[in-house]
């Protein structure tokens, strides 16, 4: 009996963690966005570190898989991750740099594409759709127009909202767990058969 009484706790504090998980990418996220060409070299910084680990443990699985017939395969795709982590880290700004450049070819691409099929198919999410493909063409376009300024602030930029928006997320989660425990555990309470 003393064990059921404690869960509702449990999954509530649980709950709270979460919540206060979510105010820490919040925060995080904030900071972001006031030093967005800080967020961008330590976001780079991090990709780097990302890819050189992932290239030695890519490395060492593929020694210890040496009898598989994509050994080769798998050494080539570890040593190109090694050697980008170390470009990476070794010159973030010209890394982020080509990042932007890429990001602003997708977001132009996207949105001619969304354009486009907007146009082409005519469907029921039509004005959504062609408001999407506007918004990505006005992206890579301002993005572009200001490049490689652009590359100082916009990868951080970019990283920051989306620890802002997923730690509202997590927020809204713990908040609305939180709410949902005490619901049900004061309908326990009230309840004639508990």
């Amino acid at each position: 009996m003393k064990g059921t009484k404690s869960a509702p706790k449990r999954l509530s504090r649980g709950f709270g963690v979460l919540a206060l998980l979510g105010g820490i990418l919040v925060l995080a996220g904030l900071v972001g966005l006031v030093y967005a060409g800080f967020a961008t070299l330590t976001t780079m910084v991090l990709f780097g570190w990302l890819l050189l680990i992932g290239g030695i443990v890519g490395l060492l699985h593929a020694v210890q898989s040496r009898e598989s017939g994509y050994f080769w395969l798998a050494v080539i795709v570890a040593a190109l991750n090694i050697a980008a982590g170390v470009v990476v880290l070794r010159h973030p700004v010209a890394a982020a740099e080509t990042l932007t450049m890429f990001a602003a070819l997708l977001f132009l691409t996207g949105g001619l594409f969304r354009l486009a099929g907007s146009l082409v198919v005519r469907g029921p999410q039509f004005g959504w759709m062609l408001l999407q493909g506007l918004l990505g063409l006005l992206l890579g376009i301002l993005v572009l127009a200001n490049w490689p300024h652009s590359s100082l602030f916009v990868i951080g930029t970019f990283f920051s909202l989306e620890l802002l928006f997923d730690g509202l997320g997590l927020i809204a989660t713990g908040l609305g767990g939180r709410h949902v425990v005490r619901m049900v555990s004061d309908d326990g309470k009230r309840s004639p058969e508990a």
